[in-house]
């Protein structure tokens, strides 16, 4: 008989648990089976499904155009993977805003199609009607501050978000609101890590950094990036552990020039 070793599960409690002890959380980003196999294999505690998948799977210039459904479709081929990590989904641009009625149709939508574990939500005080009515259905909800990227048409820029006293002080009420609205966790977006540390010290609940400093309660890095499959993009926050972009191109080069000099297959390659 073989015995099957039980995978403790990554919930909303424990990452809480997490902070309390002072253990850094880390999360990734995935959009697919294979890779968010590898990824919960590796031991992540939280693989975000995020809207990234716009620029990263879609090659969308922003993360705007990316629908409800494609989420679902990502989502659920992320959850099929997953034995151990808490599975996150970013609800996309206008299924959310403006209107909380729509906002929890879209998370029931999320977490009864994709069988995803929590919804994430960019903005503070403007959709909290959204994010209280969500969390009244019993779906736990991921907070987003700093810079938010579905509204970079507002902000006009990608550059660090809260330099201003004015700004900062708001971002740091933001955080206190979304944590008494009932928020599991916060992630902080390309902001002075003087401010995040703030930030992190006077909410109890976990907050997760990106551009954001050491200060805070554990990181996130877009996969493709912190792997180098992407190699554009190079903002200050990102280490690249690996370059799979060359390591790739010189694989898929080798292989063309095999297959031209009748080099592959080979005799033991074949039936």
């Amino acid at each position: 008989m073989s015995v099957h070793k039980e995978v403790k599960k990554v919930t909303t409690h424990q990452l809480q648990e997490m902070k309390r002890r002072g253990e850094k959380i880390t999360m990734l980003t995935a959009y697919d089976y294979t890779m968010a196999k590898i990824i919960d294999h590796a031991g992540i505690d939280v693989i975000l499904v995020g809207d990234s998948a716009s620029n990263v799977m879609a090659g969308h210039e922003t993360t705007l155009p990316i629908t409800l459904d494609q989420m679902i479709y990502h989502a659920s081929s992320v959850v099929r993977a997953i034995d151990r990590a808490l599975v996150v989904v970013d609800l996309p641009f206008g299924s959310y805003q403006g209107n909380s009625k729509e906002a929890l149709t879209s998370a029931i939508k999320i977490m009864k199609e994709s069988g995803g574990h929590a919804v994430k939500l960019e903005g503070g005080r403007e959709i909290k009607d959204s994010i209280e009515r969500i969390l009244s259905a019993g779906i736990p909800v991921m907070g987003h501050l700093g810079l938010t990227p579905q509204s970079i048409y507002k902000f006009g820029t990608y550059t660090v978000r809260a330099k201003e006293e004015e700004e900062a002080k708001r971002l740091l009420d933001d955080a206190k609101l979304l944590q008494e609205s009932g928020c599991f966790a916060l992630v902080l977006e390309k902001i002075p890590a003087k401010l995040a540390e703030q930030v992190a010290k006077s909410i109890s609940i976990p907050v997760i950094g990106i551009g954001a400093g050491a200060g805070v309660d554990g990181q996130v890095l877009v996969t493709h990036d912190m792997i180098g499959m992407t190699h554009e993009f190079s903002p200050r926050f990102l280490r690249r552990y690996l370059n799979l972009y060359e390591s790739m191109t010189g694989a898929f080069q080798q292989y063309i020039k095999d297959v031209k000099n009748k080099d592959f297959p080979n005799q033991s390659e074949q039936y």
